[in-house]
């Protein structure tokens, strides 16, 4: 059944993926975006471009939104002044977005919105022990009370009857954005390399099962509450970087030391020195069928599309 379906950071990564399957799927799409012109040019003449929320009228018919707007969590070091901005990002179009559902004549019917798998914050000793969607955050640790602020946001819909989904993200994988083209680059040079002891546990998901995930919370109406968004096989740090090494002919023969990376990038880095073996819990419940549930499959898929043709 095509619906109307209102995103935020369209014309981010997981976004731009995102449009276009609602679009595919027959859905109508509006985008929510600082430059309406460029959006325009990125996802085509079929989405309705805003700058602001407050554009629409209150009679806008709008069956779903999915909130997926927010500065980069991996970049600079998490001084105050960026701390405040990674919450700010996430918070005003949040508020942007409820004070649209108050105001509509009829609320949408749900709300998906990207947390993190960062709510799940570190646990020393215990990283390789399962974590799925019912494990509570870490207070005192930043990525988790940044996902917890997120969520505590989205939540405010409730009160409108409006559903709330939480997909709680791993590392998302594609070929044009994210975090594998500058690491496919490193690993063609040859310059992939070991974080710490590398074990350390690495959720990650390919891009076509995050947007499928996606899709799913939106369409059915018995998901409620948090999703993990991470492929069933989790390998450690050093598993991954030496198959993402091999799926371009390569070995892996560097190691950052953890005290280098501490020292550099503070408690960021523990967003790649610590690490939970979380699970898609939910997912498996709803009888989702991965599109690629092993990382061998997601990076040969990968490579295939940034391999240089001849």
């Amino acid at each position: 059944m095509s619906r109307t379906v209102l995103v935020t950071g369209a014309t981010g990564f997981v976004g731009g993926h995102l449009v276009a399957a609602l679009l595919a799927d027959g859905h109508r799409v509006i985008a929510a975006t600082r430059d309406a012109a460029k959006a325009a040019r990125r996802l085509g003449p079929r989405v309705q471009c805003v700058t602001t929320l407050a554009e629409l009228p209150a009679h806008t018919p709008i069956d779903a939104c999915v909130q997926l707007a927010g500065a980069r969590v991996l970049g600079p070091p998490w001084t105050r002044a960026q701390r405040e901005t990674l919450l700010r990002s996430r918070a005003e179009p949040a508020a942007q977005l409820l004070a649209l559902m108050r105001r509509l004549q009829r609320p949408p019917a749900v709300l998906v919105v990207a947390s993190a798998i960062g709510w799940y914050g570190r646990v020393d000793g215990a990283a390789d022990a399962p974590c799925d969607e019912t494990e509570p955050p870490r207070p005192g640790q930043f990525q988790s009370e940044l996902c917890m602020a997120i969520e505590r946001d989205a939540l405010r819909a409730e009160a409108l009857g409006v559903r709330v989904v939480r997909l709680r993200l791993g590392v998302v994988l594609g070929h044009d954005g994210g975090a594998y083209p500058p690491q496919a680059l490193a690993a063609r040079l040859g310059l992939g390399a070991v974080l710490g002891d590398g074990r350390q546990p690495a959720p990650w998901v390919h891009v076509d099962d995050a947007v499928g995930l996606a899709r799913l919370a939106l369409a059915r109406e018995d998901l409620v509450g948090p999703m993990n968004v991470v492929a069933p096989q989790t390998p450690s740090q050093a598993g991954f970087v030496r198959a993402l090494a091999a799926s371009y002919g390569r070995g892996v023969h560097l190691r950052v030391p953890a005290s280098a990376l501490r020292l550099a990038l503070g408690e960021m880095g523990d967003l790649l020195l610590a690490g939970r073996r979380v699970v898609p819990a939910v997912a498996a419940r709803a009888g989702y069928g991965f599109a690629f549930p092993t990382l061998a499959g997601a990076l040969a898929d990968l490579a295939a599309r940034t391999r240089p043709r001849r």
